[in-house]
């Protein structure tokens, strides 16, 4: 691959920042050496770290070996009996948590809902029963429908109870889009909600999910939570109230006995083209790999309150809000809407009121709250926060040093990671209060991850030097096969470099072996034989005072090939001139060159973005080469957003 110049420059110029020795002190590693220590062993003796990491969990019975096998086809804690939601609930009970907050949800419209660790036990037992009432058994399949709830959390954590296999759709998706996946997942029962709330706006569920439903045989039954009470088609002997089935169902219900390797949760995924795949997880590797992840991602104390701002439809929520939290016993907060509802100020309040000291979101979230400005934040003491983690995309230089300076006031531990569906967690990342920061990297490879950054050919690349990142080894929790379609699975995934996890992210590994994941390969424009990525261009264009979010994407061109297109979303106060365009041309080309000149830049006030704020650029670049969106758009939180940038490219 041919160099990036400028942001290659921006790699080697970075700074380090060390953090607080008070801190490191105080961390779960306690210290440098000491997770330096963990770290090489992890690296240098996998099977050994995966074997004592697993025993701080709970087992029925041990496994026979550690691991077996290399990628595509391996397994971890052979013949090892557990059960996740055991080690979530009932590991803690067992150590005198009853009392202890486990779960704080609040809604859009600010209802709150509290639940101790002994009390979600109940639930989850009870609604594991209702789940059983329904002759449902272990390796059977639920669907999920339903926004960021309790009873979400319940529900997911019934089916880890039990063994029955899961799969959570985004609430916002289509009719269309949940029919596509349900065809496909075939499960016996989907559990859903009357209505939910989005933007002050109320939401219909049920209707959507009856027209999605039709026709599919495998559903035998719908349970229907109450959150909005309108009036919904209830049909007899298949639909039924979740609060109704609740009250009658016992308390008691024993942890089903699953190795660890079983099938525990599918998640579907979206592509440019074709229908979603449907990646499969074992449940127990999952939360192994995630208990302890997420203890050193996010430095977790007992006493710590996470906030996780993803939605369930993503497994970012699931990774963080759900397993990580609770199997390291910690209270998790799950929000129902949108972070900037009623006013910008939500997301501060929430932090302000619950006293949120650890934080997980997505770098487009946080571009966001830098677009509404500084004053939102003025009236809350946010003095509590001690570690924010991103993921989701590239996180410019620019919006770190705001969420340090801002949001942190340069007392927090800012870890910017990466990780896909597939991988199930971050094994880029660091380790909170122990890994050097630098502004814009995804930290280093983590306990027990192997991956390498390689050319065209597979051979790996000197530092710094631009590549495709792949992963070497396998972790517990990636991607074991895709739902009903393995040769899909091998192709999609192992047939560029042999023996080799290809995750079509760009990267380039520095000399201080951190990592920075530059976007996925077709996220590099080739502009008259010139390799441009798009994230050096954007990090050049936010630079602009009043620019808030930037995305860029390649469009044909005759004789270049591709010309950068340039989508720009401008901070509350700033208006589009041809004076500020000019600033936006002049930037890119004095850091990058006259060739990465935008061709075209379009001022717009929204973006299409994913409900976990992820700008999804594919649809952008469809829009500035067809004109039209012909690819999945399923994973798209507001489909009214492709018809206004439709309207300004077109000059309306």
């Amino acid at each position: 691959m041919a160099e990036l110049t400028e942001e290659l420059k921006m790699i080697k110029e970075s700074k380090i920042f060390y953090p607080n020795p008070e801190k490191v002190k105080k961390s779960v590693a306690g210290s440098v050496e000491k997770f330096n220590e963990l770290l090489k062993l992890s690296w240098d003796n996998p099977e050994k770290f995966w074997d004592d990491v697993a025993r701080e969990l709970w087992w029925l019975h041990p496994w026979e070996k550690t691991f077996e096998g290399s990628l595509p086809d391996f397994r971890y804690f052979i013949g090892g009996i557990t059960n996740p939601a055991y080690n979530m609930l009932d590991r803690h009970l067992e150590k005198g948590a009853d009392n202890k907050l486990a779960l704080i949800w609040e809604g859009e419209n600010y209802e709150t809902k509290f639940y101790t660790y002994r009390m979600l036990w109940a639930e989850v037992n009870r609604f594991a029963n209702v789940l059983k009432s329904f002759g449902l058994k272990k390796g059977d399949r639920v669907a999920i429908y339903l926004p960021n709830m309790a009873e979400t959390v319940i529900a997911v954590l019934a089916c880890y109870r039990t063994g029955i296999i899961f799969n959570t759709v985004f609430s916002g998706f289509s009719e269309q889009a949940l029919r596509d996946r349900l065809i496909h997942y075939e499960p016996q029962v989907l559990v859903t909600a009357d209505g939910g709330y989005r933007r002050g706006k109320e939401i219909p569920l049920k209707p959507k999910a009856d027209q999605a439903i039709e026709g599919i045989s495998s559903i035998q039954k719908v349970v229907v939570v109450r959150r909005t009470n309108t009036p919904v088609n209830m049909v007899p002997g298949r639909d039924y109230w979740w609060d109704e089935l609740m009250q009658k169902a016992p308390i008691d219900c024993p942890p089903e006995p699953i190795e660890a390797n079983e099938p525990g949760l599918v998640f579907y995924t979206s592509g440019t083209t074709g229908k979603p795949k449907g990646v499969v997880h074992s449940g127990v590797a999952f939360t192994v790999n995630n208990y302890v992840y997420a203890k050193y991602h996010l430095d977790l104390h007992p006493e710590d309150i996470l906030w996780c701002t993803a939605d369930i439809g993503w497994l970012t929520m699931h990774i963080w809000g759900i397993v990580g939290a609770l199997t390291n016993g910690i209270t998790t907060i799950f929000y129902e809407g949108a972070i900037d509802y009623p006013k910008p100020d939500r997301f501060y309040q929430i932090i302000h009121k619950y006293r949120v000291n650890k934080l997980f979101t997505a770098p487009t979230a946080v571009r966001m709250l830098m677009r509404y400005g500084e004053q939102y934040m003025e009236h809350y003491d946010l003095s509590c926060l001690d570690v924010i983690c991103t993921v989701g995309e590239p996180l410019n230089p620019e919006a770190w040093y705001w969420m340090y300076k801002n949001l942190g006031k340069e007392k927090i531990y800012i870890n910017n990671t990466w990780g896909q569906t597939e991988t199930a967690g971050t094994p880029l990342a660091g380790a909170a209060w122990i890994t050097p920061m630098k502004p814009g990297s995804c930290g280093i490879q983590f306990l027990g991850a192997k991956l390498e950054v390689v050319d065209e050919e597979g051979n790996p690349v000197p530092p710094e030097t631009p590549g495709n990142l792949i992963m070497t080894r396998p972790i517990p929790m990636l991607v074991r096969t895709l739902w009903k379609e393995h040769d899909l699975y091998l192709k999609s995934y192992f047939s560029r470099v042999p023996g080799a996890y290809f995750t079509n992210d760009g990267a380039v590994k520095d000399k201080d072996g951190h990592f920075w994941v530059t976007g996925r390969i077709d996220d590099v424009i080739n502009v008259a034989g010139h390799r441009l990525s798009t994230m050096e261009m954007e990090s050049a264009i936010i630079e602009v005072e009043g620019v808030a979010e930037v995305a860029v994407v390649g469009a044909p061109d005759e004789i270049k090939g591709l010309v950068p297109i340039a989508f720009v979303t401008l901070r509350q106060g700033y208006e589009a001139t041809p004076q500020l365009e000019e600033k936006i041309r002049k930037i890119v080309v004095e850091k990058i060159g006259k060739i990465a000149e935008p061709a075209k830049i379009y001022f717009t006030p929204v973006m299409p973005k994913t409900a976990s704020g992820k700008i999804m650029r594919r649809l952008l670049k469809e829009l500035v080469t067809k004109g039209e969106v012909k690819g999945d758009v399923t994973s798209l939180e507001d489909v009214t957003t492709l018809e206004k940038i439709k309207e300004i490219i077109s000059g309306r």
